[in-house]
């Protein structure tokens, strides 16, 4: 009895520790992949890196649809060995563009909306010229070979305290007490 029930617990947790540790984009893309490539080596040399697939991470800015397909706009986050994000506390390498062609789809502006976050895996295509505000910018553009969208964190609300002295009166319910005019009053001598 008791080894069967030992065995059921390692099984679940076998269970559970292989599933928590899967990888958000596709596994034979995650194998050859590059992770977090250096923006300032693919604009050196964009020809050496052409056609090679990297996976970043990023935050939203905006999603536009164009004649070539959903081109996303996003600030870099790096991610870790399985895709999942870091956070742009370890540092951003700058702005992207990650095109996804509209032969495969539509990538929607409403679902993938400024500040959300997302992990590409893409293939290396090319720099663009652009400007954010007034300022040019050189963004290296990606071809989405497969992306992870990631949930939105729902907002946490708080319970008000309950304090005894707002919200309890001990003789609420004592209705038939309360006293005159009601009809058993008791007089307290």
């Amino acid at each position: 009895m008791m080894k069967g029930i030992f065995s059921m617990i390692v099984l679940m947790l076998l269970t559970v520790l292989l599933f928590s540790c899967a990888p958000v984009i596709k596994r034979d893309l995650m194998e050859g992949a590059v992770l977090n490539p250096s923006f300032e080596s693919l604009k050196r040399s964009p020809s050496e890196n052409r056609g090679k697939i990297f996976i970043l991470g990023g935050i939203i800015v905006e999603t536009k649809v164009t004649r070539e397909g959903s081109l996303i706009e996003a600030v870099h986050v790096p991610v870790d060995s399985m895709g999942y994000l870091e956070g742009v506390e370890e540092g951003s390498e700058g702005r992207f563009l990650a095109l996804y062609p509209r032969e495969r789809g539509l990538l929607d502006p409403l679902i993938y909306k400024p500040a959300r976050e997302i992990t590409v895996a893409g293939k290396f295509v090319g720099l663009r010229d652009g400007k954010i505000g007034e300022m040019k910018y050189v963004y290296p553009v990606f071809e989405i070979e497969d992306v992870h969208l990631w949930k939105q964190p729902k907002p946490y609300y708080a319970a008000p305290p309950v304090y005894p002295g707002l919200y309890y009166y001990p003789n609420w319910w004592d209705y038939p007490r309360w006293g005159y005019p009601y009809p058993l009053y008791r007089p307290y001598w």
